[in-house]
């Protein structure tokens, strides 16, 4: 939208806008986040972050255009700008942790666990989902927003702010990514992965 189109919105405009079209989303914009960042944590931070500036840039959006894909826009902004912020920083140790832990009763307790539960605690039922997350971000990010979120090539060119091409070329290339990652699995649940292959 142009700066001559920018809405000047009233405060019960900004709260009706907020809460009706912004609101809805905010499953979707964690599942989101938390498919970037493998953190809960930062997962909503990040969607906090999110909603913060969708409400100070409000007078931006135009009133009953896809909120959603102006948001997934906004909230991949802040993961890029705070992933390149983060990977030019040294690894940050915080040592009143560590001197706290050490100081403590607990520090002659045995905290040995079972790494064979721990291994397989979070892959039961999670084959695609460790493929997915395997991706690179740039690949993991178009199949969620295609195959998980529903948008269109083009709400996805304008969410990543690239051409049409791309979208269509990564989306290809990631579908393809995933799919060898999952032939394994696919083959032990019973799927014919040889008829494929022929094609």
């Amino acid at each position: 939208m142009s700066e001559v189109q920018r809405k000047k919105y009233s405060d019960k405009d900004k709260n009706s806008i907020f809460d009706q079209e912004f609101m809805p989303h905010i499953d979707s914009m964690y599942n989101f986040a938390y498919r970037l960042t493998f953190d809960e944590d930062d997962a909503k931070d990040l969607v906090q972050d999110t909603y913060l500036k969708a409400y100070r840039f409000i007078n931006s959006f135009e009133r009953g255009t896809n909120a959603k894909a102006w948001l997934f826009r906004i909230l991949k902004n802040s993961f890029i700008n705070e992933y390149r912020k983060k990977s030019k920083q040294p690894a940050k140790v915080d040592y009143q942790e560590v001197e706290t832990y050490y100081n403590s009763d607990n520090v002659d307790y045995n905290m040995t666990s079972d790494l064979r539960v721990d291994a397989v605690k979070d892959m039961l039922g999670d084959e695609i989902s460790n493929a997915l997350n395997s991706l690179a971000v740039d690949f993991r990010t178009v199949i969620i927003l295609c195959d998980l979120e529903g948008f269109t090539y083009e709400e996805m060119a304008k969410i990543l702010d690239i051409p049409i091409g791309t979208v269509r070329s990564r989306l290809h290339r990631a579908r393809n990514l995933l799919k060898d990652k999952l032939k394994d699995y696919a083959q032990h649940m019973g799927y014919d992965t040889e008829g494929e292959e022929e094609q």
